[in-house]
């Protein structure tokens, strides 16, 4: 039962790193040093103040980037890749008394994969806003992502199964919204 807590636990912050790379990381740090979390010996370094300060700065300064009108599209670039290694990074850190192979499997599919599909569904959301918008709407994405990841992360770490359930509703809608996405983008003109 304590590898399906840890992996639900490393799942939904991984999928809150989706939403927002730092948040789930600074909501880490502070259950780390709240005695509310555990994680691997070469992870304990998150506890630290230090890790809590430049943390809680890199979130500041990632939540506030978004609502720059443009800045926020090409985050994304940056975002994608890094929502997925960063994944894969708290999936693995919460996953312990495991073969390190099993570990690091797990963290990479499901935390990896967690992630992915969440910065997916969030960028096809942007780029929707963008093309229907002219940019005006995406702060309201913004506000949506950065409250998603909070949530996502307390849900994580307070009650990793339920934070376990919301992955997988956030899985089927992210991955029938880039579905339809992609149908549309793929559709011919239809002439006037």
């Amino acid at each position: 039962m304590e590898t399906v807590l840890s992996l639900a636990l490393g799942v939904g912050l991984a999928a809150a790193c989706g939403f927002r790379i730092f948040v789930p990381l600074t909501v880490m740090s502070l259950a780390i040093r709240a005695g509310h979390m555990e994680v691997a010996e070469n992870f304990a370094w998150l506890g630290s103040r230090s890790a809590l300060l430049v943390l809680g700065c890199a979130t500041l300064l990632e939540v506030a980037a978004y609502y720059v009108p443009w800045v926020d599209n090409l985050l994304d670039l940056v975002a994608s890749p890094a929502a997925v290694v960063a994944g894969i990074l708290v999936t693995g850190s919460v996953i312990t008394d495991v073969s390190p192979m099993l570990q690091w499997s797990l963290a990479a599919i499901a935390g990896g994969g967690a992630a992915g599909l969440v910065q997916a569904a969030t960028t096809v959301a942007r780029q929707v806003s963008a093309a229907t918008t002219l940019g005006v709407g995406n702060p309201f994405i913004s506000t949506l992502e950065a409250g998603g990841a909070v949530v996502m992360s307390a849900l994580a770490v307070f009650v990793p199964l339920l934070a376990l359930g919301a992955v997988l509703v956030l899985a089927v809608v992210a991955v029938r919204m880039v579905l339809r996405w992609r149908e549309g983008r793929s559709a011919p003109a239809v002439p006037a």
